[in-house]
């Protein structure tokens, strides 16, 4: 019966975390677009996500701390509705729409979506019996390369969704649809749910926050790196490239950022199969790091060079998206299986908190770097900082 009960919530906590994700993928193209239609500058627009990534730091931080003392359901249904919220602040009319009031609706945004997946990745160490995550099967593994993988192919469709809606409707009808839509999942998880999820007996002190196992703070810090460098061409310089450079409409832009999102997602569900029922380790995920550091200067190469830009793109993404969910899907499942059951929400907050720093630096970077060096600048950024990913990943442990 507890298994049951376990595998319920599980579906439930999956289901309100898709439906979280297709608004945050959404409401991220919608800005971008229609922003850049307004007339902002690339580093302008990078401005608007500087709040979102520095306030998830700090979401991340203290998040898992309150996850640990009042329910994770909780820090996940007040994501929810802060996302509604922020969603409904960007429907006023467009002169109200400046930077500064943008960056605070993108603020409440960031806050929302990192309790949300911190409270769910947290959430799958609960459902797994802690003497099966070494198992030759390794369901833990499994369970959150599936949740994992899962949330990115529905965040690609929520990119295809954010381009479509703007295409469709306006930008303010777009805002109201996913509004309105994540107030009815909030509705059924909150009724679903049991009310001390994730509350652990004893009561963690605020001073432990910060992480004091040196193989958890080096994944973070390689965390950091990573995701910096996947921000650096992705949030603003590829679909800017895309639209001024190479003249893609914006439902384009948006199918393109939702195949490769999506793509992403389905290897990330598929890490387990495709590394064989092998145990993955620091060495793993060194590994990743060095192959995927060199995708992004072969492109940035192969642009120099002149070769057509579309099917450069096309396939040195596709290649880059494989790598990189490969090492994601390991990193994922790493911090969830060092940390203890009384650990794992205060852990997974943490190390999301570095997750959170490398894209509020590649966002910044993303805009900076393309107004100044175009996206052969972004690429060749990208690249080193996969580099010191990877050098990173030598100090975790290995089996």
């Amino acid at each position: 019966m507890e298994t049951i009960q376990n595998w319920r919530n599980y579906a439930v906590i999956t289901g309100g975390y898709w439906a979280f994700t297709l608004t945050d993928g959404a409401i991220r193209m919608l800005v971008v677009l229609y922003f850049h239609q307004l007339g902002y500058s690339p580093l302008a627009i990078a401005s608007l996500f500087l709040f979102y990534e520095f306030f998830g730091i700090i979401t991340n931080l203290v998040g898992g701390w309150i996850g640990a003392r009042f329910g994770l359901n909780r820090t996940m249904h007040a994501g929810m509705l802060l996302q509604v919220f922020a969603l409904l602040m960007l429907t006023v009319p467009a002169e109200y729409l400046s930077i500064i009031y943008v960056m605070i609706a993108q603020a409440l945004s960031g806050i929302a979506k990192d309790l949300n997946k911190m409270s769910a990745k947290a959430s799958v160490k609960l459902f797994i019996p802690s003497d099966t995550t070494h198992a030759h099967t390794n369901p833990l593994f499994k369970w959150i390369a599936i949740l994992t993988g899962s949330k990115n192919t529905l965040k690609g469709i929520g990119y295809f969704l954010g381009g479509a809606l703007l295409a469709w409707f306006s930008f303010q009808g777009a805002l109201m649809i996913l509004a309105g839509g994540l107030f009815a999942v909030f509705i059924l998880t909150y009724l679903l749910l049991p009310p001390d999820l994730g509350k652990t007996q004893s009561k963690p002190k605020f001073s432990q926050l910060f992480s004091n196992k040196p193989d958890i703070n080096w994944l973070s810090a390689a965390r950091f790196f990573l995701f910096g460098a996947r921000d650096i061409w992705f949030v603003v310089a590829l679909p800017v490239y895309l639209s001024s450079q190479l003249g893609w409409r914006f439902e384009q832009v948006g199918l393109f950022f939702a195949l490769w999102i999506i793509g992403y997602g389905l290897i990330q569900a598929l890490t387990p199969t495709l590394m064989q029922g092998k145990h993955p380790d620091g060495r793993t995920a060194q590994t990743l790091a060095f192959s995927l550091m060199l995708i992004p200067a072969l492109i940035a190469l192969a642009l120099q060079q002149g070769l057509p830009p579309e099917t450069v793109l096309i396939l040195g993404l596709s290649l880059f998206a494989i790598l990189f969910a490969l090492n994601s899907a390991v990193h994922s499942y790493l911090i969830v299986d060092w940390s203890s059951h009384d650990k794992v929400a205060m852990n997974v907050g943490f190390y999301y908190m570095a997750n959170a720093g490398g894209r509020l630096t590649g966002t910044l970077l993303s805009g900076l770097m393309y107004q100044y060096y175009g996206l052969i600048g972004c690429l060749l950024t990208a690249s080193l900082f996969i580099g010191f990913a990877g050098l990173l990943s030598i100090k975790l442990p290995q089996h």
